[in-house]
């Protein structure tokens, strides 16, 4: 039982390249189990990709919304009669006036430290007029039970 040493030698390098493929998909394998198992890194992946598609659905129904009110906008239009438009518009054109004339009432007529605590009076006006409303209610209410 005599061996040749030539054939081992053909049969190493041929184990040898067997066991460097061997290693390198068993990294590969280890890489994808580690990458599985972080939770964290996956659930970051997955939020990032829903975000995405969130942004690309509202932006698309956004647009869906816009084109339905650009039409419902002018089917009104063309029903609304022409009378009524116009009524609309002298109507739009007198408030804008009113609330320009009023502005400048207001910076004419009120005074200083009243415009500088517009805020605190209308609060204060708020709060008397549900005052009033309660306390009319609760007459009301008591009067007819």
């Amino acid at each position: 039982m005599t061996q040749s040493h030539d054939k081992p030698t053909a049969d190493t390098g041929e184990l040898r390249a067997k066991v460097e493929q061997t290693r390198q998909d068993l990294g590969e394998t280890v890489e994808a189990l580690a990458a599985k198992a972080d939770v964290k890194t996956r659930a970051q992946e997955k939020a990032v990709a829903i975000k995405g598609q969130t942004a690309t659905k509202a932006a698309e129904l956004r647009g869906q919304a816009v084109a339905k009110a650009t039409d419902a906008a002018h089917v009104l239009q063309e029903k609304v009669p022409d009378q009524v438009k116009d009524k609309a518009a002298a109507a739009t054109g007198q408030v804008k006036a009113a609330a320009g004339q009023a502005t400048e009432v207001w910076h004419d007529k009120a005074p200083e430290q009243v415009r500088n605590r517009r805020t605190a009076y209308i609060a204060g006006g708020a709060v008397l007029a549900a005052t009033y409303v309660l306390v009319r209610r609760k007459r009301k209410h008591g009067s007819a039970l």
